[in-house]
């Protein structure tokens, strides 16, 4: 079984940045992040290969954030800059042991509790 805990979500101004944190307990093949505001859908915003070879995501949060991975610690990183309010999401980590057909939430099995991430106006 994985686990994963997530952390790094704070009150942050409008077009600050904030770094939020990943630590995966087993092995993942993929793993991401995901965003839900209240009253709103989970959605995708990144994911990234095991190895860190190929990254993806989605087109509201391309060239503002960045995924990464630190392979040895099985971390994952997403660096998000340019924020702005409607980033306002509890943001969750998630990953699968297998590869997965669309970056759509029912593809992954595991679930980190979330943290908010609060941009204020």
């Amino acid at each position: 079984q994985v686990r994963l805990v997530e952390s790094g979500g704070t009150l942050v101004q409008a077009g600050g940045s904030l770094k939020l944190s990943c630590v995966a307990s087993g092995r993942t093949y993929l793993m991401g992040w995901f965003r839900q505001a209240p009253g709103k859908e989970r959605e995708f915003v990144a994911a990234i290969l095991f190895d860190g070879s190929s990254t993806y995501y989605a087109d509201s949060v391309k060239g503002r954030f960045a995924i990464s991975k630190v392979y040895a610690k099985n971390a994952v990183y997403l660096q998000m800059n340019s924020l702005k309010p409607e980033d306002t999401a509890v943001y969750y980590c998630a990953a699968t042991t297998r590869g997965v057909t669309v970056p759509s939430p029912g593809e992954f099995d595991y679930w980190g509790q979330g943290t908010q991430v609060t941009v204020s106006s």
